[in-house]
């Protein structure tokens, strides 16, 4: 049942997670008369979205927005089989998963997009016009510091390897991580991990799977876990629902690594054909504006593009100039991590490195 259920996954289909949309829908009113509609179809947790949202409609205020919410490989299956059908989903697609939107623009899913605001992105940040990057999220360790004494407390992910390997018996099942197999963002990080060293990659794998990690398939619930203190470290968070976190939950403090820290922009397309490009055009641009990315800095996202953390994370005192930032450039490198031989592969390593996982929980991102 397991394998058939990972052959569906890797498949591309939505079978035991779709969930209708209808649940996940949310509907912004225009501030006064309506004179038209957005339709956004999404992978960001609304928290994160509505400052921005709300923000936009105050600089267009006739526009309605419908806000969609779906797991990532979700939204990538509903968005492929949209493009093949020639009816473009909504009209604009936002993603973690930027190797998802990647390989929708490769095959010829998006609408190029150009204006002044799109000169702003980072040449790493934007494919071909097609997908633009308009966050800058670090991948970082959570841990909850009521469980974790300050001496044992990693800053490295070799640190991390050796702890696990050093405490084994005091953290065996308290650690979180993505399971890959159900979650891209978890996917996309792993394979970059991978490519950083193989060595290291290979080593805190190990680790992981002697010390019986506890697999989930989404941020949001390994930090909460993390919170309550059922587990007492989370690898590879997103920074910015780390950060989120944290300021709900004293006890929840962030590790930026020392050695490397993969980077993640999300992604926004406009899909080929959408009924209104023009509305979803201008939602990427205040994206990328100094208005939008100002909102997203202090209210959204947190971490920025000029390296400096947000008080109180624990990192290096810049980001970006330290040089440990490993940003995922939004290339054709992107492809490889799409290829569906390659993908099938990395996953099933993975699954058998991992197989002393105790908690597989196949549940909500």
């Amino acid at each position: 049942m397991i394998r058939l259920f990972l052959v569906l996954i890797l498949a591309g289909l939505t079978t035991v997670q779709a969930f209708a949309a209808e649940d996940n829908k949310t509907e912004f009113s225009a501030p006064q008369s309506e004179t038209g509609k957005l339709t956004i179809y999404s992978t960001t947790d609304l928290p994160a979205m509505k400052p921005l949202i709300e923000d936009f409609q105050q600089t267009t205020p006739n526009v309605s927005i419908v806000y969609i919410e779906y797991l990532t490989n979700e939204l990538n299956a509903l968005a492929a089989e949209a493009c093949r059908k020639h009816q473009p989903l909504g009209d604009l697609l936002l993603s973690s998963s930027v190797d998802q939107l990647l390989k929708l623009a490769n095959d010829g899913c998006a609408t190029e997009h150009n204006s002044p605001e799109t000169l702003r992105v980072a040449e790493w940040a934007n494919w071909r016009d097609e997908v633009f990057g308009f966050t800058y999220e670090p991948a970082v360790f959570v841990y909850n510091s009521n469980k974790v004494p300050p001496a044992e407390v990693p800053r490295t992910h070799v640190e991390l390897a050796d702890l696990l390997r050093e405490r084994l018996d005091y953290y065996r099942g308290r650690v979180g991580t993505y399971d890959i197999r159900l979650s891209g963002i978890g996917y996309l990080l792993a394979f970059n991990d991978a490519r950083q060293t193989t060595t290291v990659f290979g080593r805190l794998l190990e680790s992981m799977a002697r010390a019986s990690a506890v697999a989930r398939c989404c941020t949001g619930e390994i930090l909460e876990e993390v919170a309550r203190g059922n587990l007492y470290i989370g690898y590879n968070m997103l920074g910015s629902y780390a950060y989120d976190a944290a300021q709900r939950h004293p006890d929840l403090r962030i590790v930026v690594p020392r050695d490397y820290t993969l980077v993640l922009s999300r992604g926004a397309l406009i899909p080929k054909g959408a009924a209104r490009a023009d509305l979803g055009a201008a939602f990427l641009d205040y994206l990328l504006s100094e208005r939008g990315q100002s909102v997203a800095r202090t209210n959204a996202f947190y971490f920025t593009e000029s390296g400096e953390l947000p008080p109180g994370v624990d990192g290096p005192q810049n980001l970006k100039e330290s040089g440990v930032a490993q940003p995922i450039r939004i290339g054709p490198a992107l492809l490889a991590v799409q290829d569906r031989a390659q993908r099938q592969r990395f996953i099933e390593d993975w699954a058998q490195s991992m197989i002393e996982l105790n908690s597989p929980a196949w549940m909500r991102e």
